[in-house]
């Protein structure tokens, strides 16, 4: 899920435009059954600004789902990487370009802040652990949630 803090630009001076949004999340899930590490790049293309702070900008959509069962194994690692896009056209034009800080490089213009831990929760997929990935300036927050499923051998 894709949402802006009250105090975001694109809520105070875009209500109502249209945009687009992408960014990847790095995940790593191993355990003796399976092991998968890669880059998910999910894109939203048709994004509009809403009227207020309380809407999400992208509703909730499964990323990724492990195909194989497996048991005792702890969470994913998941890390929002970077967060990419634009709102509305000519003057008004607003880019978002967010990266997470790296050792040895300049903190970017507009920080991501991946890794903040939320409260657990449970809703109709069942229970699950949330992170949020905070950006400093254009101030939009990309919440995942993961789901632990049990599985019988």
């Amino acid at each position: 899920m894709v949402s802006a803090e009250p105090d975001a630009p694109i809520l105070s001076r875009l209500k109502g435009a249209k945009g687009e949004l992408s960014f990847t999340v790095r995940l790593s899930a191993n355990s003796k059954e399976s092991k998968f590490f890669g880059m998910l790049r999910p894109s939203f293309p048709d994004i509009v600004v809403p009227d207020g702070a309380g809407k999400l900008l992208v509703q909730q959509t499964k990323l990724w789902e492990e195909d194989v069962c497996h048991q005792r194994r702890g969470l994913p690692k998941v890390t929002v990487t970077q967060l990419a896009g634009h709102f509305a056209e000519g003057e008004g034009r607003i880019e978002i370009s967010a990266i997470n800080r790296h050792i040895g490089v300049l903190v970017p213009p507009d920080e991501l802040t991946p890794g903040i831990k939320l409260d657990q929760g449970s809703d109709s997929f069942g229970l699950f652990y949330a992170f949020r990935a905070q950006t400093r300036n254009s101030r939009l927050n990309v919440d995942l949630k993961i789901y632990p499923i049990d599985c019988f051998l």
